[in-house]
């Protein structure tokens, strides 16, 4: 889980409940900062939480010591070290490319900016320190190693790499941490990451600038909600057929409904969903409402009722990639899928195929996402040979050539896809008000 907001007083206290990509409620500041910075802030990132509280009036502020990340508490705890991977630090404030650490004429605006409040603090000293892919991070302490294992068996310090989270693990577990590759990460939340050649031409909202583990530019387009909406519906078949009695293997069940979904007319029949459970900035929610809708003379039967929830689940991540890749003309070479989405084979991966109109590839470990990133990032850090890159490492001693499956978009699916999103985007009325009036 990458992002969030984190903040601790002298004494390691936790200030306030954390909050998680998912609390939209930091328009105002992120608008005033990308202002600032004319350089995009999205809602989610730990500056804009931090100055949506200071424009609140928050009385904890005054209190801070350290601003840090989920993935950057757990290492604190773990190695006493308040440090992040650059990838990690690039969703907390923006990295000047040129030097991998952050941009400290931005850093110097938002202290002048915020000068007169008379903080004893300055954003520099409440951050973690910035570290690459491969710099050492410190080790696991007596205490670390016994919040992970009470029973005293595992031994103080083993070497750790620096924490990223599921972005930069993502990109390391498809090996697309190279210039023009690109990975789509879609499991409760969903993102597309393409590691870009050069800057874009302007400022999108849309967009999000950030970077690899080893500090590359990065646009990316992050949407806070996929699976979750596809996977309640999931378990609604599965309590039905324990109504009558039927043990239910998820991963049949899971496997059985993705690929019905390919029986489906491309354009689903004109069923409607939206999987929002939360808001989401590319298309202007702040709060979300679950929500299927047809009209009388739809072709609703099973097959289209699981493509649609498919194709909603990837809908506004096509929104953005779209600005990116063909507005801006972004090329990427190879675009690979990875978390649950992409578990059943062949059907996620057919459906991103169709909402990018790329080729998208599928390893073998596609399921394992951060997981396995992270693991590569210590085995890395440990292993590697002086002078040898990231993208090297992976290439050579860990992928070895191995591209995964591919699967080229289908005309007929593209062109299914199209016209879903032409009515997606018209019914998003509807899904406005049914944020208006269920409250």
């Amino acid at each position: 889980m990458m992002h969030g907001y984190m903040v601790f007083d002298k004494g390691g206290e936790l200030l306030v409940p954390f909050r998680t990509w998912r609390n939209t409620i930091t328009e105002p500041a992120s608008e005033q900062l990308t202002e600032l910075f004319q350089y995009h802030i999205p809602q989610r990132w730990s500056i804009a939480h931090l100055d949506q509280c200071i424009l609140n009036g928050d009385e904890h502020v005054a209190k801070i010591d350290y601003l840090v990340t989920l993935a950057g508490y757990i290492h604190w705890q773990l190695t006493g070290e308040r440090v992040l991977g650059v990838g990690e630090a690039s969703g907390m404030f923006p990295i000047d490319i040129a030097t991998g650490d952050y941009n400290q004429q931005m850093i110097d605006r938002f202290d002048q900016r915020i000068s007169e409040k008379g903080y004893a603090w300055k954003l520099r000293d409440i951050l973690p320190k910035v570290l690459s892919a491969g710099d050492a991070a410190g080790n696991l302490t007596e205490e670390g190693a016994k919040k992970l294992d009470v029973s005293g068996k595992l031994q103080a310090g083993i070497p750790v790499c620096p924490p990223e989270g599921d972005a930069g693990t993502g990109m390391v577990a498809t090996n697309s941490v190279a210039v023009r590759t690109g990975n789509v990460s879609a499991g409760t939340s969903v993102f597309g990451m393409v590691v870009m050649e050069k800057e874009l031409s302007k400022v999108y909202e849309e967009i999000d600038l950030v970077t690899t583990p080893t500090g590359n530019l990065v646009g990316m387009v992050h949407c806070n909600n996929c699976t979750s909406d596809l996977n309640a519906w999931v378990n609604l078949f599965k309590e039905f057929a324990e109504s009558f009695g039927m043990k239910v293997d998820m991963n049949e069940l899971f496997g059985t409904l993705y690929k019905k979904a390919l029986e489906g007319d491309k354009n689903c029949g004109g069923l409607l969903a939206y999987n929002y459970f939360s808001g989401e900035h590319v298309t202007k929610f702040e709060e979300g409402r679950p929500l299927f809708v047809r009209k009388p003379d739809s072709n609703f039967n099973l097959a289209n009722f699981m493509r649609v929830h498919l194709m909603a689940s990837l809908s506004v991540l096509k929104t953005g990639l779209n600005l990116m890749l063909k507005q801006e003309g972004v090329k990427v070479d190879k675009m690979l899928g990875h978390g649950g989405l992409f578990k059943t084979k062949g059907v996620g991966q057919s459906i991103l195929a169709a909402a990018i109109d790329a080729p998208v590839f599928v390893m073998e470990t596609a399921g394992e996402g951060g997981a396995w990133g992270i693991a590569l990032l210590a085995s890395y850090m440990v292993h590697k040979e002086d002078g040898e890159s990231l993208d090297g490492y992976l290439n050579n001693k860990v992928f070895a050539g191995q591209e995964g499956t591919k699967m080229d978009p289908d005309p007929a699916d593209v062109k299914g896809f199209d016209e879903f999103l032409k009515t997606y985007a018209a019914g998003l009325p509807i899904e406005r008000a049914a944020v208006d009036h269920m409250a």
